[in-house]
């Protein structure tokens, strides 16, 4: 029978259910709430484990401990929306089987570990330890609450269900967390961390989890009897927030007075650019200035059209403000304008805006959001003109340190995804909202954004040292192989040995020296002994007669076969892989007396890593461009454009001068370029190099306004 592409048959109609159309409306209700909250709990949770997993790094006893800690914030970083993921199509599935759909097919993961295990293992223990003192501790916070909502769901289904049932009970929200976090190549302590963060940001909410859920049950009649049990704090990550806000130190309060007198040596400067901000009208009349109060109140108008980042066009704090006196004047009939100060501060104010937003080493992503700071900072500069003076006034270190932040991003990064721009786009957002004529929202914002930026300076400075030391590390193993290098060098230079025999040394006998050198020192008696059975080899393969020599040979062949299979078996050497050599080598041996063995003479010195070519030999000892790469400092930050159109910033972490090697880190202290002094001239010349300055933000705008306005009066 032909089947209509609308028509369902019936046997398939029954095989293939809707679980969720089995759920009632409030029910489904409930689970959408639900997981909007979970969902916040979890990015709250990933928010943080990078300080967190950062911390423990910063406390680690020794170096072995800090990869494991980096790893695992990478890995969170890699996997953590497929974690969250993982967990939602659990808790989905989770309400779908109260449904009926796969009802008794549910299992149950044991919450003792983030996989099924076998044995019993220190790390279970205390994992299955943690998970039970967490979900004790939830229980006897929440449980008659959790107890409500589990009678409310089974009268809801009309079927009897207990807590372990219930998708939003601690034990199947553990549960769900544990089957995500099977992806995580974590260590044991790691994990436990990440459970700690779990009780920490999403069941320390449980609370509210379960008030919520309980009211809409209770809206649509269901169990009204109980009494609802509220949840214990007015808000829970809400009342985190808050309660950070609430420890922030007292606002630094600006004193007008001592701005005054430099500003008034500013305003000398300023009188050349008079007249940008006028209406653009003919005055039929005197004009009339308008008052400072209400030049303010015309500020806060402008101040909440101020356009997104995203929007293309400039935004002229001079043009609009003369518009805005144009509508003005037209609408009083009387042409108005703001009085001379207040036109000095309007100017100075968008000189340093015009800096900041073709300052070089701010980079372009960042250079819309800063924009949006104009008004705020002119509102402000118009109360309070020791802006302009006080090196320590919190809306001047808040640029500050907004620019020095923001030096270091490179522009191939996701700014709409970076911490760092969401963080001063929040700062941005909030003085465009809450700021009126309060300047200690300046002070606020400034503690805020320092300790998030002191948080990130700590956790770079930390990798920042791992890459020195690995770096030094490095070093040292490169000048052990120079030092191996020489050592061989000597021995076979100009010798005719069998080709066996050079390849071996070369090959398999240097790494033995090397790791010698490196574990024990060349003045120890564990180098003396694989020298020796070098030139024990050299000598055994290098006699040619039938002499007193040769005969003596015999007696010395299995020592030396054995102390050059410690020497490889030291140095982690396959058998196996040997094996051909010493057959070969007992050859060698036999056709030693009756000279038949095949030789080669070496000619080429030996060395481990023939590195890059040096640029420098190139240059000329006083050229320019080298002194300028010889003179950087350590800290210093650069932009390198290679390939074309593609920029990278890095900072100058370590200079291995006997190397002649510059190694420089991106702002999260990973190690992103190597150079040489003259592949860093090269790079200068090309004009694919530039430093920046990384000098404080305002003083640099400051000094460049009053130098250029210095140098128009001087002009005219």
């Amino acid at each position: 029978m032909h089947n209509d592409g609308k028509v369902v048959p019936i046997n398939k109609a029954q095989t293939a259910p809707s679980p969720l159309a089995r759920l009632p409306v409030v029910l489904l209700q409930v689970r959408d709430k639900a997981a909007q909250q979970l969902q916040q709990g979890l990015q709250e949770l990933f928010d943080n484990a990078d300080d967190s997993l950062f911390e423990m790094a910063d406390k680690a006893r020794n170096n072995v401990d800090h990869p494991i800690f980096f790893e695992a914030m990478r890995d969170l970083r890699l996997k953590r929306k497929n974690f969250e993921r993982v967990f939602m199509e659990q808790l989905f599935k989770a309400f779908a089987s109260l449904g009926g759909a796969g009802r008794g097919e549910l299992q149950m993961v044991p919450v003792m570990s983030y996989e099924a295990l076998s044995d019993t293992s220190r790390g279970d223990v205390e994992r299955t330890l943690a998970l039970d003192a967490m979900l004790g501790r939830v229980r006897r916070r929440d449980g008659l609450a959790l107890e409500q909502l589990t009678a409310r769901l089974s009268a809801l289904l009309g079927r009897y269900m207990d807590d372990r049932e219930n998708p939003l009970g601690p034990a199947r929200l553990c549960e769900f967390f544990l089957r995500a976090g099977r992806s995580l190549g974590v260590e044991i302590r790691v994990k436990l961390i990440m459970l700690k963060l779990f009780e920490k940001y999403v069941l320390s909410d449980a609370d509210h989890l379960y008030a919520d859920a309980n009211q809409l049950l209770v809206a649509t009649g269901v169990l009204p009897e109980l009494t609802v049990v509220p949840a214990r704090r007015p808000g829970g990550r809400v009342a985190r927030e808050h309660q950070r806000s609430e420890r922030l130190p007292a606002a630094d309060q600006p004193v007008d007075e001592n701005g005054q007198p430099a500003f008034a040596e500013l305003r000398e400067l300023l009188a050349a650019v008079r007249g940008s901000v006028a209406p653009t009208l003919e005055a039929s009349a005197e004009p009339q200035p308008i008052a400072t109060r209400d030049l303010l109140r015309l500020l806060s108008h402008l101040q909440q059209y101020v356009p997104e980042p995203d929007v293309e066009d400039d935004f002229d704090l001079r043009n609009q403000l003369k518009q805005l006196l144009t509508r003005v004047s037209v609408k009083s009939g009387k042409s108005r304008i703001v009085e001379a100060c207040d036109e000095d501060v309007i100017n100075l104010v968008a000189l340093l805006f015009e800096f900041i937003l073709h300052d070089h080493a701010v980079p372009h992503a960042f250079k819309a959001l800063i924009a949006r700071l104009q008004i705020p900072v002119l509102k402000l500069a118009v109360l309070d003109k020791s802006l302009f003076s006080r090196a320590g006034h919190p809306a001047r270190r808040l640029l500050n340190e907004i620019g020095s932040a923001v030096v270091g991003w490179s522009p191939g990064e996701d700014y709409l995804r970076d911490g760092l721009y969401l963080r001063i786009e929040q700062v941005v957002q909030r003085l465009l909202n809450d700021f009126a004529e309060d300047p200690a929202i300046f002070s606020e914002l400034l503690s805020e954004f320092s300790a998030f930026t002191a948080d990130e300076r700590r956790r770079s400075a930390l990798l920042e040292q791992h890459t020195r030391d690995a770096e030094a590390a490095r070093l040292r193993t490169d000048a052990a192989r120079q030092r191996v290098a020489d050592v061989l060098n000597r021995r076979l230079l100009g010798k005719v040995l069998p080709r066996a025999v050079v390849q071996f040394v070369q090959q398999a006998w240097s790494q033995v020296l090397l790791l010698a050198s490196l574990k024990h020192g060349e003045q120890s008696v564990q180098w003396q002994t694989e020298l020796r059975t070098l030139d024990e080899l050299i000598w055994s393969v290098s006699l040619r007669d039938d002499t007193e020599a040769g005969r003596h040979l015999l007696a010395q062949l299995p020592g030396l076969l054995k102390a050059l299979r410690n020497g490889l078996t030291g140095a982690a050497f396959d058998p196996f892989s040997t094996r051909e050599f010493f057959v070969r080598l007992q050859a060698l041996h036999v056709q030693a007396f009756d000279g038949t063995q095949t030789l080669i003479e070496v000619r080429e010195p030996f060395v481990f890593d023939p590195g890059l070519p040096d640029a420098a030999q190139d240059l000329a000892a006083d050229d320019p461009d080298l002194l300028k790469a010889r003179q950087l400092r350590i800290g210093v930050w650069l932009e390198l454009e290679d390939p074309p159109e593609t920029l990278l910033r890095c900072k100058l972490n370590t200079i291995m001068a006997p190397a002649d090697r510059y190694i420089f880190v991106n702002r999260s202290g990973l190690k992103v370029l190597e150079h040489s002094a003259g592949q860093l001239a090269q790079a200068f010349k090309r004009g694919v190099l530039r430093i920046l300055d990384d000098a404080p933000l305002f003083e640099r705008a400051l000094a460049t306004v009053t130098g250029n306005l210095s140098q128009f009066n001087r002009g005219k």
